[in-house]
């Protein structure tokens, strides 16, 4: 083969070398873009677009003197499982969620209820959602085997992200006492409180989510 002939195919593998590097680079960019857009939106403390959404917080309140005082009258009948959810992010403000939500494509923040873990919300702060002050159902769990669930079920979404570490105190404190005042008043059995991995692939709420512990404290009598 000649010396040109060499040379031709030398330069041709370069440029195909230099398009693979340049191709990997971008799919990267990209990934790392979409992962770094979807953390300020939810780390961004300013409000979201008007989203014609009824929105408010309470305050350490006893759990029951609070989530029962709806806009809209309480479906007690429609509602008869309990489904839990992380955010997969260590910080979370209810201002990034919407803006999270409105750019995915829905209609305000999905879950019923959000609590914090003191990165963007308080820790173990409630916040209850438009769609349990309206009756609305919840986030979609996904796939066609869940849309029944989807409008029968609560949705409760702790902030954090439960494979990267525990939930805090708080959080859980809070969880078990609005779990227990939902079960109570709504008449929702033990073996209708779900965690999301156990309906979807997802991992959430995550590895470190305290299963066991979290099922003894609401097989007790006691009230939150």
């Amino acid at each position: 083969m000649s010396a040109r002939s060499n040379a031709s195919r030398t330069g041709t593998d370069a440029r195909t070398t230099r398009h693979a590097r340049t191709v990997v680079v971008w799919v990267c960019f990209v990934a790392v873009m979409s992962v770094v857009g979807s953390v300020l939106i939810l780390t961004d403390p300013t409000p979201p677009p008007s989203m014609g959404r009824a929105l408010y917080q309470d305050d350490r309140t006893p759990v029951r003197r609070s989530i029962f005082d709806t806009a809209n009258p309480l479906e007690e009948r429609r509602f008869t499982s309990i489904v839990l959810y992380d955010t997969g992010s260590p910080h979370a403000s209810i201002e990034g969620l919407a803006r999270l939500a409105a750019a995915n494509g829905s209609h305000g923040i999905p879950y019923h209820f959000v609590i914090g873990n003191g990165n963007g919300m308080g820790d173990g702060e409630l916040h209850v959602g438009y769609r349990w002050n309206e009756q609305l159902p919840g986030a979609h769990l996904g796939g066609p085997e869940t849309n029944a669930l989807d409008a029968r079920a609560i949705t409760i979404c702790l902030v954090g992200n439960g494979n990267i570490r525990p939930f805090t105190q708080p959080q859980m404190d809070r969880l078990v006492a609005l779990v227990r005042a939902l079960q109570e008043r709504l008449g929702i059995p033990l073996d209708e409180v779900y965690l999301l991995r156990d309906l979807t692939g997802t991992m959430s709420p995550g590895r470190n989510f305290p299963t066991s512990t979290f099922r003894e404290q609401l097989s007790l009598s006691v009230g939150g």
